[in-house]
């Protein structure tokens, strides 16, 4: 005959906690809804990005027909010489240094000094205009000159154009999207609409969750460099 035990005074407190701060919609586990919200958001992402590239090396390894040079075909002439991967190169090094400002951005923000992470996040947003500028340069130069199409590519395995415009195409929306979203929060913070705003992390925590979603998609970036651009 097993005999019911009741719950100690101790683990009543953690429960009572636990439902209090979930029930309070403010904090759970010493982290803000905002920031653990963002990790979620990114960590579905990952599994999305992880399904793409994970397909996109399949069908590249499984293919009979022989996959493009990307050294050709991401080339770029400069003074009638070609010069491979340049603009690739230059997106990447734009893309990485965006992540430096816009950790700098962050840590002014927890100094309160709201007018340099605004300013940080515009430069941050900046670099990110420029990198999707030049993604569109490069599908441009790919639809146009060379004459890929999601469908089919001359220059050999037709799975090249879909994996590619798929994957790339999906990490530019994301790029846009960031750049969106910190412009905006860059305007609300020089106009001050975070200074009396309370929460546990500071009152500029937005500006980290932010970094949060950059920095990730400055990560997945490496990624798609190294399997389409290097492989």
């Amino acid at each position: 005959m097993s005999i019911a035990t009741s719950p100690t005074p101790a683990s009543e407190s953690r429960l009572r906690q636990l439902v209090a701060d979930w029930s309070s919609d403010r904090q759970a586990f010493q982290v803000s809804w905002g920031k653990a919200m963002m990790w979620i958001f990114l960590l579905s992402d990952t599994f999305i990005f992880s399904c793409f590239l994970t397909g996109y090396m399949t069908v590249r390894i499984s293919s009979t027909i022989p996959w493009p040079n990307p050294s050709l075909v991401f080339g770029l002439k400069i003074g009638g010489a070609e010069v491979p991967l340049l603009l690739i190169a230059i997106m990447t090094f734009v893309l990485i240094s965006s992540s430096g400002t816009m950790a700098m951005a962050v840590n002014f923000a927890y100094r309160r000094e709201r007018v340099r992470a605004a300013i940080l996040m515009f430069v941050t947003a900046g670099f990110g205009v420029c990198f999707v500028s030049m993604q569109v340069f490069e599908w441009s130069k790919l639809i146009l000159q060379e004459g890929v199409r999601p469908w089919g590519n001359p220059m050999g395995a037709p799975q090249f154009g879909s994996t590619f415009f798929m994957i790339t195409g999906f990490h530019g929306l994301h790029v846009s999207a960031g750049v969106v979203y910190l412009i905006t929060v860059a305007v609300r913070l020089l106009k001050g609409r975070y200074d009396g705003a309370g929460g546990s992390g500071g009152n500029y925590q937005i500006v980290e969750i932010a970094g949060l979603y950059w920095h990730f998609v400055d990560l997945v970036w490496v990624f798609i460099f190294a399997l389409f651009y290097l492989w």
